[in-house]
């Protein structure tokens, strides 16, 4: 398969956003999509796709603005909170979609921060566990 990562296009990228599968060609930007550096912020703007119509709609209702930035606020929190605990599983549930084996994406970041956690480990070790048999 071929490195080039053929990215969807911006109608596409809404329909992957909303939860929908790619075509084929762009397979590999969806595996660059889960598990780059910065996968945590695309999985954060794909979640404000999904949140802000909902959050646009309590903020046009007829009602004191008080209320509307609460309920818009409140949408934010729990939209956000649930989105982030469940990051993981979404990323793995999207590179299902396309056809990688599940687990994938976690191995893929664990193996970019080996080194660190290596050293976090080893930093650990000699701090906390130093002069004890």
């Amino acid at each position: 398969m071929a490195d080039v990562k053929t990215r969807p296009n911006p109608v596409q990228w809404l329909w992957y956003a909303l939860g929908g599968r790619l075509p084929e060609r762009c397979r590999e930007w969806v595996l660059h999509d889960t598990t780059s550096r910065t996968w945590v912020w695309r999985h954060a703007a794909r979640s404000t796709v999904l949140l802000a119509p909902l959050m646009a709609v309590w903020l046009l209702l007829p009602a004191p603005i008080g209320l509307r930035l609460a309920l818009v606020l409140m949408a934010a929190l729990v939209g956000y909170f649930y989105s982030f605990v469940y990051m993981e599983e979404a990323a793995e549930n999207r590179l299902a979609k396309h056809g990688y084996p599940r687990g994938t994406g976690k191995r893929i970041r664990a193996e970019a921060h080996r080194e660190e956690d290596e050293a976090a480990l080893e930093r650990y070790i000699a701090q906390y566990r130093s002069g004890r048999s």
